[in-house]
């Protein structure tokens, strides 16, 4: 069971009832759906389960793993997948920018899973579970390669294959700065103020990218990014860090700098995966093309026009 989104409580919450903490920080969702999370363990506070009148107290770590109602059917939906490796036992597709990988709390439809659900007609979700196959995410505006497993022995193996760091995830970015050839060891954990965030924090998990510079023009840098860890937005956060934000990144980006160039999204794109298939063993590499925003960008910005990981 992965977690879903942290809370430091703060004291601008106190004596809030953890119900009704969660109702005012997801207001898409009802408190009566929290209270759900609350009686089946779903919902953490300091590694513990609470009951729903429990009131946090300041500093205290909230976990929240959002899972469906027992009445909430995932709903398979018809999706044109750019579809880069499949056989029966994984898929592995070119995600574009602006899909999400899997429903959650006022997202039930027209996500990644939803479409995986109609496609692999065999993936059968088990009770609550609203992953069904994925074994790593993508931010929404994140292009590139998306893997999913097709059966249980694949996804046991693939999530294990994550979790011990034995594959490979090459990224690539436009940055804003000069940025040098580096490797950033920074820990990273949900921002105390701004929740929807994360941030630098030494208190954080590790957190470990390499990044190479490729091309640099006026105040933009070209970058790969090669992740070691799986932090929640890790690239987006590390770059921010060294105060080279990926350009189109309303969130840890610049909005003047984005207005300059017109960037309408966060300019990351996943570009290969490399592993073992879950079932024969043998190395597989899969890369995905360019998504044709970020493709025209780096034409028009950047010298090294081709590039090959």
């Amino acid at each position: 069971m992965s977690i879903d989104q942290n809370i430091f409580f703060t004291s601008e919450d106190d004596l809030v009832r953890i119900d009704k903490l969660l109702n005012k920080k997801f207001e898409t969702s009802s408190r009566t759906y929290f209270q759900y999370l609350i009686e089946n363990s779903f919902v953490l506070v300091n590694g513990k389960a609470v009951k729903k009148s429990f009131i946090p107290k300041i500093d205290d770590e909230i976990e929240v793993f959002f899972k469906a109602l027992p009445n909430t059917d995932l709903k398979p939906q018809k999706m044109d997948f750019d579809i880069l490796f499949e056989d029966e036992h994984i898929i592995a597709i070119n995600k574009p920018a602006g899909l999400v990988v899997h429903p959650g709390a006022g997202n039930w439809e027209n996500t990644f899973v939803n479409g995986l659900l109609y496609h692999c007609k065999d993936l059968i979700p088990v009770k609550d579970d609203i992953r069904p196959g994925i074994v790593h995410r993508l931010d929404k505006d994140t292009s590139g390669v998306l893997l999913a497993a097709k059966t249980n022995k694949a996804h046991q193996n693939l999530i294990e294959q994550f979790k011990l760091r034995k594959v490979i995830k090459k990224y690539l970015a436009v940055a804003f700065g000069n940025v040098e050839n580096q490797t950033i060891d920074s820990p990273i954990k949900r921002d105390k103020i701004f929740r929807k965030k994360m941030s630098v924090d030494f208190d954080g998990k590790n957190a470990s990218t390499q990044i190479l510079t490729i091309d640099r023009k006026d105040d933009l840098s070209l970058v790969l990014a090669m992740p070691k860890t799986g932090r929640t937005h890790q690239i987006r956060v590390h770059l921010k860090s060294i105060n080279s934000p990926i350009l189109g990144d309303c969130v840890y980006g610049t909005e003047s700098v984005n207005k300059k160039y017109r960037a309408k999204r966060q300019f990351l794109h996943a570009l290969s995966l490399e592993l073992l298939h879950p079932i024969d063993n043998k190395p597989l590499k899969i890369e995905a093309p360019m998504a044709e925003d970020l493709k025209k960008f780096i034409e028009k910005f950047f010298e090294k026009k081709v590039f090959v990981p």
